[in-house]
């Protein structure tokens, strides 16, 4: 195990409980293949990453400007629930990576507005394989499980709440330490999460790039047959990027708006119908699954932020768009057109996009 590591953020920020290492390039398609047929776990894998194109970096720039007073109001209402629900002491828990700029953001939040030091860390969590149990370990160790709280950007179908409540009845046998399956998200699609600021599918400025906005870690990396016995989990740090890095302007930028948002007052509380949110998930998923015929709901990615990774890291079929000319999907829009994926326009979309995996032969 490699501590502290960083990434491109400071100790103040986060640690990462993720071991740096080297991977080769496996190009998408080859991993889409290598996935597909079972011959190797996604996690297994690394497509690496490249500096987004010049004529995509605006997108970014335009989200911040469309949704960073939203995003820092929902900041605000999460920080607020979790000083609620953690009276004797915090520990945040962020999953790699869409959580990871989250949780910096509340780590500050909850030291400047609620005088409330907490502790972050950001561990990998993946589909099939859970949470990386020697990172939660070192975390108990350290920490009274009573006061973690997990923390993700949002939830697509649940599939990762699910994995975090699996993996902690895991780690509640293996290692006798109670810890609450408890999931904060800023958007819960899927009624999944334990809490949410809201259930609306709308655009997390943070989702639309990949490391060069989450301290230049890569994804999470899976590699048991090279790992020792109390190593956590590999990422790929990207160095060679750090001339361009966001990490820091993305999360000074967050604060002054989360600032404005507290001087202003009026935060108004989520309160959404979980049973309601899971049914209209399991509606959409059976409806495309039967008109796309799509043989497993692993390809189907709901929401603005996994159409988005879908379309940066795998090989995609179709873009399912509410609206044909969203401000919201305009980034979608641009890497579908320049990937020529199709778009196919669903006025009656519960959420805003939904990307679909093509199925190999």
């Amino acid at each position: 195990m490699t501590i502290p590591f960083t990434g491109s953020y400071t100790a103040d920020d986060v640690q990462f409980l993720l071991k740096p290492m080297a991977i080769e390039d496996t190009p998408i398609h080859i991993k889409e293949a290598l996935i597909q047929s079972g011959k190797q776990h996604y996690s297994q894998m690394l497509t690496h990453e490249s500096l987004p194109p010049e004529h995509y970096l605006p997108l970014f720039y335009q989200a911040m400007a469309l949704n960073q007073q939203r995003m820092a109001e929902h900041v605000l209402l999460l920080a607020e629930r979790i000083v609620a629900t953690r009276r004797r002491g915090v520990t945040l828990v962020s999953l790699a990576r869409a959580g990871t700029p989250v949780g910096v953001l509340l780590k500050h939040v909850l030291r400047r507005y609620f005088d409330t030091e907490a502790s972050h860390y950001s561990i990998s969590i993946l589909r099939d394989v859970g949470i990386d149990q020697n990172a939660l370990r070192f975390i108990a160790q350290n920490h009274a499980p009573e006061s973690l709280v997990f923390v993700d950007g949002w939830t697509g179908k649940g599939v990762i709440a699910q994995q975090l409540t699996a993996s902690l009845q895991a780690f509640a046998a293996s290692d006798g330490a109670t810890i609450p399956a408890e999931l904060y998200v800023l958007a819960d699609l899927s009624g999944s999460a334990t809490f949410a600021a809201t259930s609306e599918d709308y655009l997390i400025p943070s989702c639309i790039l990949n490391a060069t906005v989450s301290g230049l870690v890569s994804r999470s990396i899976y590699a048991p047959d090279t790992a020792g016995p109390t190593d956590f989990h590999g990422c790929v740090y990207y160095r060679q990027f750090e001339p361009h890095d966001l990490s820091r302007y993305f999360i000074d930028t967050m604060l002054t708006c989360i600032k404005q948002a507290w001087q202003q007052g009026n935060l108004v509380s989520c309160s959404h119908d979980r049973l309601k949110l899971q049914a209209i998930s399991q509606a959409l998923l059976a409806w495309i699954a039967t008109h796309y015929g799509v043989n497993r709901h692993h390809y189907i990615k709901p929401g603005i932020g996994e159409a988005t990774r879908v379309l940066l890291r795998r090989e995609a079929k179709v873009l399912l768009l509410r609206d044909e000319e969203g401000a919201a999907t305009r980034h979608l829009r641009w890497l579908a057109e320049s990937r020529s994926i199709p778009i196919a326009i669903f006025p009656d979309l519960p959420y805003q996009a939904v990307a679909l995996i093509k199925e190999l032969p």
